[in-house]
Order: structure tokens, then C-alpha cells, then sequence
């Protein structure tokens, strides 16, 4: 620990605290900053980016998007807690990709184009657990294992605060690009009970769920317990073109693969209590449990093709990819008061499990015995999080200033697993299931960390024109050490109606126990070439052997500044422009061949001679990149209509990303005549940058009229571009399409209906025109990067019941 910083920390907090109580006089309990604390329709208090009671939407020092219930149940028909966000919020992104080892099983979504993982995720202001999976696929936020945001009950679920800014000062790392922080409901007055049903315009995708939320008043209102079940069954969808692949295969020119949504079973539980103790104490605890069976497919092994087993499938067979994830989370703590501190300490538990279980065969067993199984256990991920937060608040009148200072500041423990068991045997004899092989007992393990941390957080309106705050957090990690990072902000209001605000922070993101331990060996579509990749942790000897080194950290820095217009309560404006600069970006490196002739001697002779992969590749802290972007945001609520009520929203994000510096390629794969650079074309210009919409733009419209209701929300996603590692010449240009989502209420006493569609006018992207050269063969005819997936038109009939 910095000992300047922390002595600096402790000066100013024994001032503080010697200040309160030598001068009791000088404190009001009662004075508050002359704000007004009434919740308005347009501006909501919230409690992300700010350890204040009384900070509203429209106060915000920082850029925030607070979106309702009603707004994730009426304006789409998703029950995906990252498909509703994505289109709620234009800076967010969540591509639907598939046949990609698991990745449409446990999807990952995007903060500003960003990495998956540079996103920090709350509920109820705690930190949520990472996922156990990690994409490796080629598709957006490969090598990264975030928290899934669709283990999360959308009927346990009061409103979300998106906080678009860096706040890695406040909660720690993550939160380079922002902050998703979940209220969950805690009225145990209000429930609901409903079925939904739905269905693609193409026939598949059937979709059935049914979902009950409500709560009950604990010893006459002295607590509450809320609670929200859901469950659904979603059949899969598939867009496959034909497969041209080889004209002697016996499936040439038939739908071969599958292309598109998983079919999967998911059920979902959260719980969310407070009981005060005393008038000064209250005992609160929440959790989450979700159970998801999911099953997708590979890349279909043709006829005549070498992992094929003519015998047993003389037409060949799709390998089928098996998953169980199972999610749990769970918080525990106190709060209140202590003299004049507010106080809360809490403990929290997370927990993620990914089991992966493959229908298909295993060539090499087969050739070597006569015999394989059909159906192998592959293995199972696990990621676990224990976390002790203990937080303290207050206000205090100082002489020297206007208005009260809020003074927060507290410590934390967290520590963190991550684990990975082996599968059957005959899951990775030789080069294992195909498609999929299995996790080898050398793959296997158990590794762990802690780290410790402190944070100071202040904050007050200077005047009554300028507010600002300035936080500090220091963390000490036991396997890469410390990591100091600040912000601060502030806004100024020229007017009652006009304001202008400013944010400059650093921050940073610990390598993920995914990214540090993860092994594994499965079947890549790699330059156009299938080919058996492995992937090792860079601490590994044969990865250090070809120039991987230790992991460190990411760091940020991050500046916005915007305006926000409120000239009434019906219309609110904000517009920000921000950019990030974040140094040693983690990603995977390029793929190295371990087919040559050097680099097979080279291995023998340090030892390693278990070469079943055809090519290595491991993390490594291989860039920089740079990301600017603006944030408009927009919204009226229409009172004086002749007939009804109208409100209306505009949103617009623009974002772009690149990369500002690549390292250079280790020696000692020059010495072996690799010269591949570190990263490859398609991750430097697509992955990590270009391959996602620069512009997205949404306009929303709900109108009630008596007791129906009509909401539209009109999408327009930018044009994007995808890039080949085989060169220029195979990149590809895809245009901007526009999307509308519509849905129609009636609300009948207690009971509400809905029928709607998303995307009704059934918006396809581009076709892939390089796919059919592809080793593919055509089969996959729609790009993985597509903004809002490839399945087309959806739609739905919802009716509940609510008291």
C-alpha cells in the first residue's frame, strides 16, 4: 500500500471524524443539501455512481440510464434480461452468435463496444459473479467470461441504473467502461402471475414461460419478503443454408447444420428481504438461483470426411454440444445507523457452474479399439466468489463549505476460485470427442485469490450551482499486487433547466481466473481452416516456451463531459462524450502453428511431447485501444393530448474503438520462423474494434388510452464491417438495418394483456457472401456479429394477473 496515500486518508478522516464530535453544536441530523428529494417521473433518486441519499437522475454527476419494469415487460418481448437491455440502451450491445463451443449458451453483452468482462455488474449495489465459462470462440468478447446477465429473474426486478461511465474509483475492477447496477423489488404489496407464449414467423423458436413475483409484510411491517419465479422452455431456431462443402459427401446441397438459438429449458428464482431489528438496525439479505439445460450444435462431419466414422454414420453426423449451467448468489448484512454514521456491512457469495457433456464420437478411440462411446461427460468449469464489505456514511456541516459533505469510505475482502474438473477418459484420449474434447487430468485444477481493499468517496454541492466528488480506492491483489485509481467529477448548473458535467477517472481490470488457469483442446475455424486448437494458461510451460507471459492487469483512463437539459418535468436531455484509453488489453494471441517441423523439435526437446493440437494460443497483454463515443438521450411525457397519454423516448449512441499499439512478436518465435503477428487481423481490426455498429439509434413511443396501451420502439443499428485474417479482399461491408417492435395492452380490473412482435417486419442482416468458400460450405449464411441476431420476426401473447 502507498503509504503517502494512505496516511493522506487516514489525516483527512480523523479530521473529519475529530471535526463531528468536537462540535456537535454545528450539526443539524435534519440538514440536508437543498435539494429537492421529491421522486419525480422524469427524475428519479438512484444510488449508482454516488454514495448520497438524495442525488436524482437529473443531479447526476455522471451519465445514467435508469430503466423501469414496465420498461423491460412492455417494450419487448424477450425474456433475456441482455436482449431487453440491448434494446433499451443503444451504448449496449448483444449479438446472438452460434456454433461456437457454448458461447449461445451463455452469452455475452457489450458497454461501448468494449470487452464483455470491462463491464461491472450489481445487484442491489453488490458485486455479481463471473461466469465459469469463457468464450474462445471467434465472435465479439472472445476470451472473456463476464457475469450472465440472463441468470437473472426479469419479474424479481424493480428497475435497472446503467451508469456509462468508468468506476473502477468507486466498486473495484470491472467497471472500466460502466456499471450495471439491478434494484430488485422489495414492495411486498404488488405481485404478479403470468403465462407467455411465443413463436418465430418461421415456425421454430416456440418459446412457453410462465412467471409469479410478489411478497408478504413480516411481523406487521416491521420487514418484507419478496420473491420471483420464472420458467421457460425455448425450442431451437435455425437459419442453415444448404451445406456445398464436398460434392461427394451424401448430404451435398442439404440444411446440415444447425444455425442459430440453442434449445434450452431455464428456471429462474430470486428472493429479496429486509426486517428492521431496531428503529436503527435493519437485517437485509437477497438471492438469486437459476438452473438452464441448453443443447447446440458443432460443425456437422460430413460423409466422406476423416472425423467421420462411415460405420456407425454412413451419412455422416452433427456433434451436439450438452450444457447445465447452474447460477446461485447469495448476500447477507446489516445496516444502519451507529451515532451519526450510517453504516452497512455485508457478506456475499457467488457461484457459477458450467457442465459440458458432448454427443458425438471419438475418432482416434475408434480407430485404435473398434469402439466409442456415443455420448461423453466433458468435464465442468466453476467459479466462485466470497466477498466482506463493510461500508460507512455521513454527512458533515463544515464552516468552510455551503452545504453538507457526504463522506463514505470502507474496506473489503474478496476472494475468488476457479476450477476446472476433468471428463470421462474417452472424452480426450488422442485428439478427444469431436468437436469438443474434453477437459484432460492435466487440464484440471483448482486456483484461487485474494485481494483486499479500501476506498475514500466525498462529495457535495460546493455552491448551489456546482456540485462535485472525488473518490479513491486502493487494492491489493496477492498475484499481481497494487492498483491505485481516482476519479473525479463534477457538475455545474448554468440555470435551473441547463447543466453541464465532467468526469476524469482511471481504473483498471484484474485478469480473470479464467483467463489465468483456463485449458483446454477444441475443434476452430482458424484463417478458413478447421483445425484442433489449444488453448493455454500463459503461465504454462509450453506457452512460456513460445513467449506467453505472466498476466497483468488492464488500465484505464476515462474522461466524459455533457450537458443535461431539464427545462420542465416532462422533457429531460442529456448528451456526453467520453473516451476510454485502456493499456494491456487481455486477449487471445494469435494462433501458432505447432505442425512445423522446428517448432515439433523445439517442444520435444524442452520436454513436451503431447502434441495433439495443431496450433497453441494463450492469453497475453498484447495492446492498446482507444475508444470515443457520444451519448444521446432523450424523453417527453405528453400531458395535455386531447385523448390519452403519450410518452416518448430518443436515444442515440455513437462509438467507435481502435487499436493504438500491438507489441511486438516474441523471439523466440522469430527464432522459429513464426513470424505471425500478436494479434491477428481479424482480432486487432474486428474483435477488438471495428466489427460491431458505430451507430444505434432508438425511438420509443407509449400511448394509453384508457385501458389500452400501444408501444412501438423503432431500432436503427448501423452499418458494421467484419474482417478476414486471409486479407482485405475478404472483409465484408454490411449495411444498417431498421427494426420495429411493437405490442398492443389491454388492462381488464387486475388482468393485463399483451400480443406483440419484435422485429415484425422480419429484418434479416446481409447474407455472408464469403460463407459458401468457407469450410462451411455456405451453412452459415448470416454473420456472427450481427447486432440483433438472424432469426427474424418474433411474436408473442402475454397475459397476467396483478394485485
Amino acid at each position: 500500500m502507498k503509504p503517502v496515500v494512505n496516511l493522506a486518508t487516514v489525516i483527512i478522516l480523523s479530521a473529519l471524524y475529530q471535526h463531528a464530535n468536537a462540535d456537535n453544536s454545528n450539526i443539524n441530523e435534519n440538514t440536508q443539501a437543498p435539494q429537492n428529494t421529491e421522486v419525480k417521473t422524469l427524475a428519479p433518486l438512484i444510488v449508482t455512481g454516488t454514495r448520497t441519499k438524495n442525488r436524482s437522475l437529473t443531479d447526476s454527476l455522471q451519465p445514467i440510464d435508469v430503466i423501469s419494469a414496465e420498461d423491460l415487460v412492455q417494450r419487448t418481448g424477450s425474456q433475456e434480461l441482455a436482449t431487453a437491455l440491448s434494446r433499451l440502451v443503444p451504448s449496449i450491445n448483444f449479438p446472438r452468435p452460434t456454433v461456437v463451443d457454448g458461447t449461445e449458451i451463455v452469452r455475452p453483452a457489450q458497454l461501448k463496444g468494449l470487452s464483455p468482462d470491462q463491464v461491472l455488474v450489481l445487484v442491489n449495489g453488490k458485486r455479481r459473479h463471473n461466469s465459469a465459462f469463457i468464450n474462445l470462440g471467434g465472435t465479439i468478447g472472445r476470451g472473456s467470461a463476464p457475469a450472465d446477465l440472463n441468470a437473472i429473474p426479469i419479474s424479481a426486478i424493480n428497475r435497472i441504473e446503467v451508469l456509462r461511465d468508468g468506476a473502477s474509483a468507486r466498486y473495484g475492477s470491472d467497471a472500466i467502461a460502466g456499471v450495471i447496477n439491478i434494484i430488485l423489488k422489495s414492495d411486498p404489496s404488488h405481485g404478479e402471475v403470468g403465462v407467455k407464449y411465443g413463436q418465430y414467423k418461421e415456425g421454430d423458436g416456440e418459446q412457453k414461460q410462465s412467471f409469479a413475483s410478489g411478497g408478504f409484510d413480516l411481523n406487521h411491517g416491521q420487514g418484507f419478503l419478496n420473491f420471483a419465479a420464472e420458467w421457460q422452455d425455448s425450442a431451437a431456431t435455425n437459419r442453415a443454408g444448404q451445406d456445398y462443402r464436398n460434392a461427394a459427401s451424401t448430404t451435398y446441397g442439404q440444411q446440415t447444420f444447425r444455425f442459430g438459438d440453442p434449445d434450452s429449458q431455464d428456471v429462474k428464482l430470486a428472493l429479496n428481504s429486509g426486517y428492521y431489528l431496531t428503529d436503527s438496525a435493519e437485517l437485509y439479505g437477497f438471492a438469486t438461483y437459476s438452473h438452464r439445460k441448453a443443447e447446440t450444435g458443432a460443425f456437422y462431419r460430413l460423409s466422406n470426411a476423416s472425423n467421420n466414422i462411415p460405420a456407425l454414420f454412413p451419412n455422416g453426423y452433427l456433434p451436439l454440444i450438452n450444457a447445465t449451467v447452474e447460477d446461485i448468489a447469495a448476500v447477507a448484512g446489516i445496516k444502519g445507523q451507529i451515532g451519526t454514521w450510517d453504516y452497512d456491512a455485508s457478506i456475499n457469495f457467488g457461484q457459477n457452474q458450467y457442465q459440458v457433456d458432448t454427443r458425438t464420437v471419438n475418432v482416434d478411440l475408434y480407430n485404435d479399439t473398434g469402439s466409442t462411446p456415443l455420448y461423453f461427460h466433458n468435464g465442468e468449469l466453476s467459479y466462485q466468489q466470497q466477498l466482506v464489505n463493510l461500508d460507512f456514511n455521513r454527512e458533515f456541516n463544515l464552516s468552510a463549505l455551503q452545504h453538507p459533505l457526504n463522506v463514505a469510505f470502507g474496506a473489503q475482502y474478496f476472494n475468488q476460485e476457479y476450477e476446472i474438473k476433468a471428463g470421462d477418459p474417452e472424452s480426450y484420449y488422442k485428439g478427444g470427442s469431436s468437436g469438443l474434447a474434453g477437459f484432460r487430468n492435466a487440464d484440471a485444477g483448482k486456483w484461487s485469490r485474494d485481494s483486499y481493499a479500501g476506498y475514500l468517496d466525498l462529495e457535495t454541492n460546493l455552491t448551489d450551482k456546482l456540485s462535485t466528488s472525488l473518490a479513491y480506492r486502493y487494492e491489493h491483489y496477492d498475484d499481481f499486487g497494487d492498483s491505485n485509481n481516482g476519479s473525479l467529477a463534477f457538475r455545474y448548473a448554468f440555470t435551473p433547466s441547463v447543466a453541464f458535467r465532467a468526469n476524469a477517472s482511471t481504473g483498471f481490470r484484474a485478469p480473470g481466473l479464467a483467463q489465468l488457469y483456463y485449458t483446454q483442446t477444441s475443434s476452430q475455424l482458424i484463417n478458413g481452416n478447421l483445425v484442433e486448437a489449444g488453448t493455454f494458461p500463459a503461465s504454462s510451460r509450453i506457452a512460456h516456451l513460445l513467449g506467453a507471459e505472466d498476466l497483468k492487469p488492464e488500465k484505464s483512463k476515462s474522461f466524459s463531459a455533457g450537458i443535461v437539459f431539464t427545462p420542465n418535468d416532462q422533457f429531460y436531455l442529456t448528451l456526453d462524450a467520453y473516451q476510454i484509453d485502456i493499456k494491456d488489453r487481455i486477449s487471445l494471441s494469435s494462433s501458432i502453428s505447432a505442425n512445423s517441423a522446428a517448432v515439433q523439435q523445439y517442444l520435444a526437446e524442452n520436454g513436451i511431447t503431447d502434441t495433439s493440437f495443431s496450433t497453441v494460443r494463450y492469453f497475453n497483454n498484447a495492446s492498446d485501444t482507444q475508444t470515443r463515443g457520444v451519448d444521446l438521450v432523450a424523453s417527453y411525457k405528453w400531458d395535455q393530448l386531447p385523448h390519452g397519454k403519450l410518452n416518448t423516448s430518443l436515444a442515440y449512441n455513437y462509438n467507435r474503438n481502435k487499436v493504438t499499439h500491438v507489441d511486438g512478436n516474441p523471439e523466440v518465435l522469430n527464432a522459429l520462423g513464426l513470424t505471425l503477428a500478436r494479434l491477428d487481423r481479424r482480432e486487432q481490426f474486428g474483435l477488438l474494434a471495428g466489427s460491431i455498429p458505430e451507430h444505434k439509434l432508438s425511438l420509443n413511443t407509449d400511448y394509453q388510452l384508457g385501458n389500452f396501451g400501444i408501444n412501438t420502439t423503432l431500432t436503427r443499428y448501423g452499418s458494421f464491417r467484419t474482417y478476414s485474417n486471409s486479407g482485405p479482399e475478404k472483409d465484408q461491408y454490411f449495411s444498417a438495418k431498421w427494426l420495429l417492435d411493437l405490442s398492443l395492452s389491454y388492462q381488464y380490473n387486475n388482468w393485463n394483456f399483451i400480443v406483440g412482435g419484435d422485429n415484425i417486419t422480419d429484418v434479416y442482416p446481409d447474407k455472408d457472401v464469403y460463407d459458401i468458400n468457407q469450410p462451411t460450405g455456405g451453412s452459415l449464411q448470416y454473420s456472427q456479429f450481427s447486432p440483433f441476431g438472424f432469426n427474424g420476426a418474433f411474436y408473442y401473447a402475454k397475459a397476467s394477473y396483478r394485485w
